[in-house]
């Protein structure tokens, strides 16, 4: 904590280290402990018991949360004819195919979300290479690879975010701002807990949820006691 300035050593010593806390005191605290002068961002880390190397224990998918995360999401849609003006009417904020492959290939980033319908993957997969590392490449598993693009557009606009496990076991979810209320935030830290438990791989051993802590950009983490939380049919 040496290298920390002096709000974040001020605001962690609020904090027990020692202690995993219920999810609302949890949440009063990580508010109380955003030291930035801007709206931080919240997010939640979990670690899994998961074995990443195994196929059948991985953990990708989406999950639109019921208040949003509070950022404004750009989305860009590879689409033609019917399904590109279908794009363009539910609000994407750019619509093309070969020329966005173009201006991607040449270092354009101004988007945050893509999606794409089945038949344009060809041309798509060929920027894997650039796509793939930042985490942008669209999926079936996360809903961005369809033709029901005015639907996926739609869940992105109002709140969809992606979460996959890491090679380490994690997994790392925005799930809104320090200026949101705290049931707001609790009620995303839930429906993000309790989708994580409703896809626990079959093939996963041992304790499946090890470990969960929240913390704004700037702020310390804090941990959440994990048996808050239950599978909601």
């Amino acid at each position: 904590m040496a290298n920390k300035g002096k709000k974040y050593q001020e605001a962690a010593k609020l904090v027990d280290r020692t202690k995993a806390y219920e999810p609302a005191e949890a949440i009063e605290l990580v508010k109380k402990t955003a030291p930035a002068k801007f709206d931080e961002s919240v997010e939640v880390a979990v670690r899994l018991g998961v074995d990443t190397k195994k196929a059948d224990q991985q953990v990708r998918g989406a999950v639109v949360l019921p208040n949003g995360t509070g950022k404004t999401q750009r989305v860009l849609v590879f689409a033609k004819g019917e399904k590109a003006k279908e794009a363009e009417a539910a609000g994407a904020d750019h619509v093309g195919d070969s020329d966005y492959i173009n201006k991607i290939q040449q270092g354009w980033f101004e988007f945050d979300v893509i999606v794409a319908t089945p038949d344009m993957m060809a041309e798509v997969g060929k920027l894997g290479r650039v796509l793939g590392p930042k985490g942008l490449m669209p999926n079936p598993k996360t809903g961005t690879v369809t033709f029901d693009v005015e639907k996926a557009i739609n869940e992105i606009k109002a709140g969809k975010v992606e979460y996959r496990v890491d090679k380490t076991g994690n997994v790392h979810v925005p799930i809104g701002k320090v200026s949101f209320e705290a049931e707001k935030l609790a009620e995303n830290l839930s429906t993000i807990i309790e989708t994580l438990l409703k896809v626990k791989p079959a093939a996963a051993k041992g304790t499946y949820m090890k470990n969960v802590a929240i913390s704004s950009t700037m702020g310390p983490g804090i941990k959440v006691n994990p048996s808050s939380f239950s599978v909601k049919r």
